[in-house]
């Protein structure tokens, strides 16, 4: 046998000191009750002593185990109906298994009861329906507990309401003299002259800030327009500035890559290009031709020799006196511009008639005045730069040991002397672009 709690539904187990409730604790408690009455009730119908209604309430309150919750929604009108007493009456359910007999045999029965009687007691003198288990009991207290606080509360509001309103009664039954109420009269028109003013020098100030007001909001106006054009000017200003980063960018990428063209181009010497000066085998080379092979390539060899140098005098600014180099590739010529300003032909022939051998004659006139110029050279050149050292001297018509002109020569001698020659061109052109010279 078992109750519920009437808030969780949770099965409750008695304490003993409610199963052994003596009488007269049970009577303490039910005196220490709050009495109800119905008002409601018409005044020829007897009420029902306390024994009455605990003998009119229905006990069955056990059950054996749990019911099966079932809800059923009943009108308002039925539920007004139903006397408060009786809503306890489902807090136990008897079970169909339960043997009555045995429990008016059993000695508890009676306790049980009691108890059960009890709580529909409490139930109908209080709002809260019993019994409850512990934690609906502590809850039920700190509910309660907030609800003393509110009411404290309102009490003490109420109080002091009560009080205000005595003074202000004794204030009223007291009463005042004439002149103290012309007094007061006269203090009440004062405050209010005087809130008047108040209220007349607000009003102007209210006034004059509405002015100031309207100006701010005009010179507002005037300083979004003036902030609008001074951004519209700020965006066009540094859009000019990433144009011109732009094209600084570009002009500093231009001039780095032409700074590495030039200076590779520094590093360059166009006349190595120009003049390549080399050797094959036992002939000497200019661009490729060999001065000793057939008169065509003699004849180009000499046309580049003696453009070569035409090239390196002028780029030393270099006069040479009593004779004019005149570079017409395989028909170049020197001419002197002194004495019998005779012309001499830097080509020749291998033509072995009469004529061509004068005019071969006047090829190794040529080749001498050449190496003439080329000596006038070497000297301006050995002038300015001591350290600058030829290998081979340049005396009359020989260089070194040998000799430049064709007849009556060896091959050998003549290839050799002409190696010699270019020999000391390739000095003067390396002494001329070196980078301090010219």
């Amino acid at each position: 046998m078992s109750l519920v709690c009437q808030q969780c539904k949770e099965p409750l187990q008695l304490d003993a000191s409610l199963v052994d409730l003596a009488p007269s604790a049970r009577d303490t408690i039910i005196n220490a009750l709050p009495n109800t009455t119905n008002t409601n009730q018409p005044k020829n119908v007897r009420s029902l002593s306390e024994a009455d209604k605990l003998a009119q309430l229905p006990c069955a309150f056990f059950c054996k185990s749990l019911p099966t919750d079932s809800f059923v929604f009943l009108q308002d009108s039925i539920i007004e109906n139903i006397p408060s007493y009786a809503i306890t009456a489902t807090l136990l359910q008897p079970s169909p298994q339960t043997d009555l007999d045995t429990l008016s045999s059993s000695g508890r029965t009676h306790h049980l009861r009691s108890t059960v009687r009890l709580f529909n007691l409490l139930s109908t003198r209080t709002d809260i329906d019993h019994p409850l288990c512990s934690e609906c009991t502590g809850i039920l207290l700190t509910s309660l507990q907030k609800q003393l606080e509110e009411t404290r509360k309102e009490r003490d509001g109420y109080l002091a309401f009560e009080r205000e309103v005595k003074k202000e009664r004794e204030r009223e039954t007291t009463g005042l003299s004439q002149q103290e109420a012309e007094q007061k009269i006269s203090a009440l028109q004062a405050e209010q002259e005087y809130a008047i003013d108040d209220l007349r020098r607000a009003e102007r100030e209210r006034q004059v800030l509405q002015e100031e007001m309207e100006a701010l909001e005009l010179e507002e106006k005037a300083l979004a327009s003036e902030e609008a054009a001074f951004w519209r000017s700020h965006n066009e200003h540094m859009l000019a500035v990433e144009q011109q980063n732009a094209h600084l960018a570009t002009l500093k990428a231009a001039y780095v890559a032409d700074s590495a063209t030039l200076e590779k181009l520094e590093r360059t010497n166009v006349y190595n290009d120009a003049f390549c000066i080399g050797h094959d085998g036992v002939f000497g080379t200019i661009n490729g031709l060999r001065p000793r092979v057939d008169w065509s390539e003699i004849n180009a060899a000499w046309g580049q020799t003696l453009l070569l140098l035409y090239t390196i005098a002028r780029k030393l600014d270099f006069t040479f006196e009593g004779y004019r180099l005149v570079p017409m590739g395989s028909f170049s010529r020197i001419e002197r511009t002194i004495g019998d300003k005779a012309v001499y032909e830097l080509y020749g022939s291998g033509d072995l008639h009469l004529g061509r051998l004068l005019h071969n004659r006047r090829f190794d006139f040529a080749m001498v005045s050449f190496l003439d110029c080329l000596k006038h050279l070497t000297d301006y050149i050995t002038t300015q730069d001591p350290q600058v050292d030829f290998p081979h001297a340049i005396v009359k018509d020989k260089i070194g040991d040998v000799s430049v002109k064709l007849q009556f020569n060896q091959e050998e001698a003549w290839t050799r002397a002409l190696r010699h020659v270019l020999l000391a061109l390739k000095i003067c052109l390396r002494w001329a672009t070196n980078g301090s010279n010219g």
